[in-house]
């Protein structure tokens, strides 16, 4: 392994040599993680990178924190500090490298011989970071100031822990999952400096994405494609609610491709904004899943790959925009519209829409407990044709639901329905998965946060598909369905003892023309 190029049988072995690393930084951390949310939904990444902070190799985890996780990197390094073995700069400012205030980021250097070699990152949602509602993604919230405790690339220690603990609403919760932040990093860093040790030439990775990337770019047509998707609502006050526009221009040429986003709207006075570094998750998403998923993600895979985002607008926000729902809505949105171009530049490569939101759902009650979840809906229909899958987690997120038994049995709630929404793919040749119906009833008075889209707007059909069904979302007063009242998209409501949510998810867009489908088995 010591060689300056190593043959492609070594090569692989050195990739998945390292992937296995950032895979048991993964477990480490989900395994001792205190919060639901990252011990059973799995609401954490990790990854890889060089001396010099370019992604080296990544787990298998959600698209949205990894493919930003190189700002984080970039921005702990230009913090400057004189670094030690054993420290690690914590970090979760959206505008210095971050998301969302939730995803507290965790980089370690590691260090071979008294110089740093490479750099073992995670991050990981936290359930609450503060901020004027419980779960810290008020949708009322029209400022960063709004939405919890904000914190710069700083070296951790004890002082910065206990700001920390100070401004959560569940602070013995918060150690417990940064002290699993810290477990990971260590193991990162120790199995990091092994592999180093041997002479591995790093860069070697990093050439061959690129050179994978560009062979598969070249594969894909010529061409220029214009898209534009909207996202449903900015926030629940009735200014706030009506459409706002992402668009996308897509040019290929070549082995190189640019993303550009000129003509999408400005930043609102809401948290539906993302930073740059949530759009270009999302283009490395799309990118990868329209050419060959099998290309390792690395720095290397994104040099042919130009994105333009203008400052101050949806995805690309700037202070001191509130950027809350940036990250786990407009994420699905740019994704949505990169997948529908690239699905222009790949014929019969990419399904229909998939149902283009997480669903996001934050309840806390009086007895001090704070939950967040995200609900899985309908992928979109696949060529084939292939069905998309039902109830899942789609494009930017790859985390789990919550299990019923973890559920109950962590906070006081009854889950009184969790089912497939039958019917709510969008017809074709490919029928779109269906979505989630997932009611749940409080045994306390508590408060709910809802961040969901797709309630107006559909998941949309590809190649003479029909959309998908959108969501829904209700208040069952006393838990009596007949009683229900809808819910607005963004809104956060107070509940009284026996209150249940029902959350109905979106299903996903339909494949191809109904007349092509074949004839069932």
């Amino acid at each position: 392994m010591g060689a300056d190029v190593l043959d492609p049988g070594g090569l692989q072995v050195l990739i998945s040599q390292l992937t296995g690393v950032a895979e048991e930084m993964g477990a480490v951390l989900r395994r001792a993680a205190f919060s639901p949310n990252i011990k059973e939904r799995a609401d954490c990444s990790a990854a890889l990178f060089t001396g010099d902070g370019e992604l080296l190799v990544q787990a298998e985890h959600i698209p949205v924190h990894l493919g930003s996780m190189p700002a984080s990197v970039a921005a702990a390094i230009a913090a400057g500090y004189d670094l030690a073995p054993g420290d690690q700069v914590i970090l979760n400012d959206p505008f210095a490298g971050g998301t969302h205030l939730n995803d507290i980021t965790l980089v370690a250097p590691c260090f071979l011989a008294g110089r740093i070699v490479g750099w073992a990152a995670n991050r990981a949602h936290h359930a609450d970071v503060g901020g004027m509602t419980p779960g810290s993604i008020p949708p009322a919230a029209t400022e960063i100031q709004q939405e919890g405790l904000r914190i710069p690339p700083v070296v951790l220690s004890p002082a910065v822990v206990e700001i920390l603990l100070a401004n959560s609403r569940t602070p013995g919760e918060r150690r417990g999952d940064l002290d699993a932040q810290v477990g990971a990093n260590v193991i990162g860093v120790g199995r990091l400096a092994a592999i180093v040790a041997t002479g591995a030439p790093l860069g070697e990775i990093l050439a061959y994405g690129e050179r994978r990337m560009r062979a598969a770019l070249l594969a894909l047509e010529d061409g220029s494609w214009e898209v534009a998707d909207v996202i449903d609502s900015t926030g629940p006050r009735s200014a706030q609610q009506h459409p706002v526009t992402i668009r996308l221009r897509l040019t290929k040429h070549g082995d190189e491709v640019c993303f550009d986003f000129a003509g999408t709207d400005a930043q609102q006075p809401g948290n539906v904004n993302a930073v740059a570094a949530v759009t270009y998750s999302a283009v490395a998403f799309a990118v990868r899943s329209a050419t060959d998923p099998t290309i390792a993600a690395n720095a290397g895979t994104l040099r042919p790959v130009t994105v333009i985002a203008p400052p101050g607008s949806l995805v690309a926000a700037s202070p001191p925009a509130a950027v809350g729902a940036g990250n786990v809505e407009v994420s699905q949105r740019v994704a949505d519209v990169c997948l529908r171009a690239l699905a222009e530049a790949a014929p019969g490569r990419l399904g229909a829409g998939g149902q283009g939101t997480m669903n996001n759902l934050i309840l806390s009650g009086v007895s001090g407990w704070v939950y967040y979840e995200t609900i899985g809906g309908g992928q979109g229909g696949r060529p084939g044709p292939l069905d998309g899958m039902n109830g899942v987690h789609t494009a930017m997120t790859n985390t789990k639901d919550t299990p019923t038994e973890a559920l109950e049995r962590t906070i006081p709630v009854r889950v009184l329905r969790y089912r497939l929404r039958s019917g709510s793919g969008g017809l074709g040749a490919a029928v779109g998965g269906d979505g989630i119906e997932r009611v749940i009833q409080v045994l306390e008075a508590a408060t709910a946060s809802l961040i969901t889209e797709r309630r107006t707007s559909r998941p949309w059909g590809l190649a003479g598909g029909l959309p998908g069904a959108p969501g829904e979302n209700w208040l069952w007063p006393g838990g009596d369905e007949l009683a229900r009242r809808p819910l607005l998209d963004k809104v956060t409501v107070e509940l009284a003892p026996g209150d249940a949510i029902q959350l109905l998810t979106p299903g996903g867009g339909g494949w191809g023309s109904q007349q092509l489908a074949s004839t069932p088995c």
